[in-house]
């Protein structure tokens, strides 16, 4: 039988997943949110739908039925879990027959340790309205009759979406706030873990998808600046900066991440195990 993949959300990093598994012979189906988005997924074979909170599929139980797998990347909304809050009857019903089903979520579901560390034993404490949007979905996800794999992801980046790229568009700030740690994790390695786990399925488990490298984000951005040659923006103090309300909610979660749990039960060992590793790869395969 064909591994089959249905994916809520075919998103920056469930396509990147998507492209790795299209190309090993998986068949991959799913959900987006543009018939611009969907055209382009379908040149890469993946065949998807539209769907929303407000565009429920209408035929979900007969998509469910030739999938293996599940994997969900739709963020929650104001009225919590957008996939779950429209379809879970149909998901609850397909579960057991399928081998894995999959959520991604943030680690800002442990809110702010001041530098300090946590892993997936840590209480879950989070900071802001989105920190507990997730918390609350991860909790419906864990409640369905085969309960989800949860991935708390850090800051993604990768091809086309980098520091390089925020470098190259003037976008760049360096902004300082004194202690501030952030954790990171490069697609590629989100797309390893994800694939670690179907292989090894532990429905229930929570897993911390993060690199090695926990680094201020001044330091980041500094780093990119020297790889294209150029000179850092300008040092920014964070009460200064020009932030939007999101971005400047991230910095008041400020901790480590340990990712002792992918390595020691799922065998993972990480492609790009610090930015200063990955950064480069992107670089030279000309992202």
């Amino acid at each position: 039988m064909t591994s089959h993949l249905f994916c809520f959300g075919l998103g920056y990093s469930a396509t990147f997943l998507a492209r790795q598994l299209v190309a090993t012979g998986w068949r991959v189906t799913g959900t987006c949110r543009s018939r611009d988005h969907q055209v382009d997924l379908s040149r890469l074979g993946v065949e998807a739908h539209l769907f929303d909170r407000d565009r429920p599929l209408g035929n979900l139980p007969e998509l469910l039925s030739a999938a293996t797998h599940l994997l969900s990347s739709v963020p929650p909304d104001e009225h919590g879990d957008p996939v779950l809050g429209v379809h879970r009857a149909q998901i609850d019903a397909a579960a057991p027959g399928l081998a894995w089903i999959g959520y991604l979520s943030t680690t800002g579901v442990y809110g702010n340790r001041d530098g300090g560390w946590v892993d997936e034993m840590s209480a879950l404490q989070p900071t802001g309205e989105r920190g507990r949007r997730r918390v609350a979905a991860e909790q419906e996800w864990l409640a369905l009759r085969q309960p989800a794999h949860l991935f708390r992801l850090a800051g993604i980046y990768g091809p086309g979406s980098s520091p390089l790229d925020t470098m190259r568009e003037g976008r760049a700030q360096r902004i300082v706030k004194p202690g501030q740690i952030f954790s990171r994790i490069h697609v590629a390695d989100i797309a390893q873990v994800l694939q670690a786990s179907m292989a090894r399925p532990h429905p229930g488990a929570a897993y911390n998808v993060c690199d090695d490298d926990p680094a201020p984000p001044s330091d980041v951005i500094a780093f990119a600046a020297a790889l294209l040659n150029r000179q850092p923006p300008p040092e920014v103090p964070f009460e200064e900066a020009a932030l939007s309300p999101m971005a400047r909610s991230f910095y008041a979660d400020n901790k480590r991440v340990s990712n002792s749990r992918i390595k020691r039960e799922l065998g993972v060992a990480l492609h790009y195990p610090s930015y200063r590793v990955g950064l480069p790869a992107i670089l030279a395969a000309g992202g």
